[in-house]
C-alpha cells in the first residue's frame, strides 16, 4: 500500500513539474526554462564556459552527460542494447535509430517527393538530389559530391588507399563493393538472375549483358 501511495505521490510530482510556468528567461535568444538550474547550463551556450573535462583526452563539455557520452569512446562502453539481435549501442539515440531498422519507421519525409527515412541525415542527403548542392569538395581535384561517403570513396583514387581485403585471398580493395563482388569468385553465389531464361550471374553487369541476347541487341 505505501509502495503503491509512494508511485502515486511520485507521479503527481512528475505532472507538477510539467505544469510548472516557465519563469527563467535567457536574455539572449529568449528560451524559457522552469529551473535557474536549466537555465544556467543552457548559458554554457553562448559563453563557451565547458566546466566538464575528459581525463583521457582533456576535450571539455558544457553538460556533464555529454561528458559521460563522450567518455565511451574511450572505455568502448555500450550500455545500450537491442532486444531484438543484440546489439549493442554506446548512445540511447543510436539505439532508438537502430530499432526502425526492426520497426520499419520512417518519420522523416520528403517535401519534394514525399519519400520517406528512417534518419534525418538521410533525409538531408536525398535532400541534395533536389537541390544539387554539394557540399564535399575534393581538394585533390576539386571535385564535388552531395555525400561525404561519396567524396570518401573518390579521394582513394588519389591515395591509392585500400582498406578493404579478402580474407580468401589476401586481395585488397578500395571499395567496400567492389570486395563484396569479389568474394562471390571464391564462395560460387550467383545472386542475378534472369528472369527469361532462368541463368545465373555473379554481377549485375552481366546479367544486363546477358539480357541484350534477349532483346535482340548485341552486347
Amino acid at each position: 500500500m505505501a509502495t503503491g501511495y509512494a508511485s502515486h505521490l511520485n507521479g503527481e510530482n512528475r505532472r507538477g513539474e510539467q505544469d510548472a510556468p516557465r519563469t527563467h528567461k535567457c536574455d539572449e535568444c529568449g528560451k524559457e526554462f522552469r529551473y535557474l538550474s536549466d537555465l544556467k547550463r543552457h548559458m554554457r551556450t553562448h559563453t563557451g564556459e565547458r566546466p566538464y573535462r575528459c581525463e583521457e583526452c582533456k576535450k571539455g563539455f558544457c553538460l556533464l552527460g555529454s561528458l559521460k557520452r563522450h567518455e565511451r569512446t574511450h572505455t568502448g562502453e555500450k550500455p545500450y542494447g537491442c532486444e531484438k539481435c543484440r546489439q549493442q549501442f554506446s548512445r540511447l539515440s543510436g539505439l532508438k535509430t537502430h530499432m526502425r531498422t526492426h520497426t520499419g519507421e520512417k518519420p522523416y519525409s520528403c517535401g519534394e517527393c514525399s519519400k520517406q527515412f528512417s534518419q534525418l541525415s538521410h533525409l538531408k542527403e536525398h535532400m541534395r538530389t533536389h537541390t544539387g548542392e554539394k557540399p564535399y569538395r575534393c581538394e585533390e581535384c576539386s571535385k564535388e559530391f552531395s555525400r561525404l561517403s561519396d567524396l570518401k570513396r573518390h579521394v582513394r583514387t588519389h591515395t591509392g588507399e585500400k582498406p578493404y581485403r579478402c580474407e580468401e585471398c589476401g586481395r585488397h580493395f578500395s571499395e567496400l563493393c567492389s570486395l563484396k563482388k569479389h568474394i562471390r569468385t571464391h564462395t560460387g553465389e550467383k545472386p542475378y538472375r534472369c528472369e527469361e531464361c532462368g541463368r545465373q550471374f555473379s554481377r549485375r553487369g552481366s546479367l544486363k549483358t546477358h539480357m541484350r541476347s534477349h532483346m535482340g541487341e548485341k552486347p
